[in-house]
């Protein structure tokens, strides 16, 4: 047998840990889906006994980095990006990374987002010829109309491309954008899904204090709408729902978890809403539980891990059909869908779910026991596999 025999059989025989560089321009505490998935994945990744080698944007106030078991990191320059309180874009870092990579090579990079930061990490990974998986999270190309900047469309859905076809593979969350992709020129993609934290979000953290607070009794409804308060998310269509569900239910509350540069016109336009801002960990998970209905009104997701969070808290969801409601809601089973761009349809779901507190009791049990297979150990194994696949799949003289 050959020398390039003799590798493959040791690689393909290989099943120790993997040495992981993740490129990423967010990363917790940033609030926001593809931090908090990272952050996750990162966790899973040192939990199951890999390596991480961090490289991310130094974040707003941050000061030393404290060291983590199985994490290694690199904090590159960034600048703040519009609109986007606290994020920043990450600045390129070319060569630094080449330096980095050349002194302990990576068995793979894998590169979260797709600012300059990512580029550069890509073009560092193919000049060492180290195998690449890029992830597909965000939706920037239909944010276009939303901003005032439609012109933009075209190049920023180029630009992606371009992107993603420079890796050897790209991930999303759900088969629906991985059909997508593919029709958009980018063939090389699989799914791997999101996770859930069950043990976390659970319908028994119900809180009759918090709503009290809320100006509720116990018999009223609460609708809740978690995520960023901004004009990609649709909301004003959240208040078209919530004003139809209101004028049959004149003591219902609207709750609004979340920040954006939308929140002060929001607020303005309904004063009555409870807005309780960013919130995270058990608080998050309480003002989930506390709630009766959740809308989901937004055509720009990737994903939307806030359907999974609501499901797994026991929320009847009203949602969209696409993304995240696509790939796990069964009409009238786990909550209500419209087809997307169906306003009064979905207005007509949010009343017909406020007004059938038998519907919503079904509704809440199925909710559950729909995301309990969800556990980010689950999720973890599933890139794990991915990532092994690719490296076997890289050239020899990438592979260690």
């Amino acid at each position: 047998m050959d020398n390039a025999g003799l590798v493959c059989q040791e690689i393909v025989s290989h099943k120790g840990p993997l040495r992981v560089a993740v490129v990423t321009e967010t990363y917790p505490p940033e609030i926001n889906g593809v931090a908090m998935t990272t952050g996750r994945m990162v966790e899973g990744l040192v939990a199951a006994g890999h390596r991480v080698d961090l490289i991310r944007p130094r974040q707003a106030h941050e000061g030393a980095v404290l060291a983590t078991d199985g994490v290694e990191q690199m904090l590159a320059r960034g600048i703040p990006i519009p609109k986007y309180a606290n994020l920043q874009l990450g600045l390129p870092a070319q060569k630094v990374l080449l330096r980095r990579w050349s002194h302990q090579r990576p068995d793979v990079v894998q590169v979260v987002t797709e600012g300059p930061l990512g580029w550069s990490a890509l073009t560092a990974a193919r000049k060492l010829r180290l195998p690449v998986i890029s992830e597909f999270h965000t939706n920037f190309h239909r944010y276009t109309g939303h901003y005032g900047v439609g012109w933009l469309k075209r190049p920023i859905a180029a630009y992606l491309r371009k992107f993603h076809n420079r890796a050897d593979l790209t991930l999303v969350p759900t088969r629906a954008l991985c059909a997508e992709l593919a029709g958009q020129g980018i063939p090389r993609v699989d799914v791997v899904s999101r996770g859930v934290d069950t043990t976390l979000f659970d319908p028994a953290r119900r809180s009759d204090a918090l709503r009290r607070q809320w100006g509720l009794a116990p018999d009223d409804l609460a609708v809740l709408y978690v995520g960023r308060v901004a004009p990609e998310k649709n909301l004003t269509l959240l208040e078209q729902a919530f004003v139809a569900v209101r004028a049959r239910h004149p003591r219902a509350r609207l709750v609004l978890v979340g920040d954006g540069p939308a929140l002060p016109q929001l607020r303005a336009r309904m004063p009555e809403a409870v807005c309780a801002g960013a919130q995270t960990g058990v608080l998050l998970a309480e003002h989930y539980a506390s709630a009766d209905l959740f809308i989901f009104p937004s055509l720009t997701e990737t994903y939307g891990n806030v359907v999974a969070e609501a499901l797994a808290s026991g929320l009847p969801v009203v949602a969209y059909r696409d993304a995240a409601a696509h790939e796990l809601i069964d009409h009238r089973v786990h909550g209500w869908l419209a087809e997307p761009g169906d306003e009064p349809g979905f207005v007509a779901g949010a009343v017909a779910l406020a007004e059938s507190p038998a519907l919503r009791a079904s509704l809440h049990l199925a909710a559950r026991a729909r995301v309990d297979s969800l556990a980010w150990r689950v999720i973890v194994e599933r890139l794990v596999g991915i990532q092994r696949q690719v490296i076997l799949s890289a050239p020899i003289f990438a592979r260690r």
